[in-house]
């Protein structure tokens, strides 16, 4: 949020830093990219930080058992280049300044924050990452915690999607929303699964959207509910 905190605040300074700390890896990238993930896990500069996202596996974060960002580099890249880093980060700075509030808290105080103006978006921690501590995230989210969240929504008619879990194949990965919920469920085919490709094996991955019904009983678009799509979100959302 530090780093969501100096886009919207100083995307100029942000992108100065961002530029002198990708510049100082090139005659050395691993051992740079070592020293300055080492440096954020002191210091939590968010630069140091946005510096480590465009260069390390997969973009992908990883912490240790003891919090510690610990993803290695890509070796095959050098990360984003500081002029379309400035770039984005001018652009998104653009966008949110002036009519975004950031906020660093339990994400039920947020849910209860919220009214039936509001259109929440959820893409939490799936749950197939939450039974065992994942290397993904600090911390999960528990499934009954989270329905009992979603139910608080649905009385007080606050409208809501979630992007949560899915399947593979035919594999279905956690535990269903309860029926009580009156969810519409989208499923969205999101392409071949890389991992079972390696493994030899030709299976789709679809990605669940939950559509509460303070939406879906009062949108123009009439969706079923349950439906399955070849499509992108972001077609979708235009759509609601």
């Amino acid at each position: 949020m530090a780093l969501w905190e100096r886009i919207l605040s100083d995307p100029e300074g942000l992108s100065h830093e961002y530029e002198q700390i990708w510049g100082r890896q090139l005659d050395d990238p691993q051992g740079y990219y070592n020293l300055v993930r080492g440096e954020f896990n002191k210091t939590q500069d968010p630069a140091q930080f946005l510096f480590l996202l465009a260069r390390c596996v997969k973009a992908s974060i990883r912490y240790n058992a003891n919090g510690e960002f610990n993803q290695g580099p890509d070796n095959r890249r050098l990360g984003t280049r500081p002029e379309t880093m400035r770039w984005n980060i001018i652009g998104a700075s653009s966008l949110l300044r002036g009519r975004t509030e950031l906020t660093s808290r339990d994400y039920r105080e947020c849910l209860d924050m919220c009214t039936p103006n509001d259109v929440v978006y959820m893409d939490p921690p799936y749950q197939g990452v939450c039974v065992n501590r994942d290397p993904r995230y600090i911390e999960g989210v528990r499934h009954n915690d989270f329905v009992v969240s979603l139910e608080s929504l649905n009385r007080r008619e606050v409208p809501f999607i979630v992007s949560y879990d899915g399947r593979l194949g035919e594999r279905s990965y956690g535990e269903a929303m309860p029926e009580s919920l009156e969810l519409a469920h989208i499923e969205i085919h999101v392409g071949r699964s890389s991992q079972a490709t390696l493994l030899g094996r030709g299976e789709d991955t679809c990605e669940s959207l939950y559509i509460s019904p303070a939406l879906w009983k009062t949108s123009d678009i009439k969706i079923p509910r349950q439906v399955s799509l070849r499509a992108q979100q972001a077609d979708l959302f235009a759509t609601l």
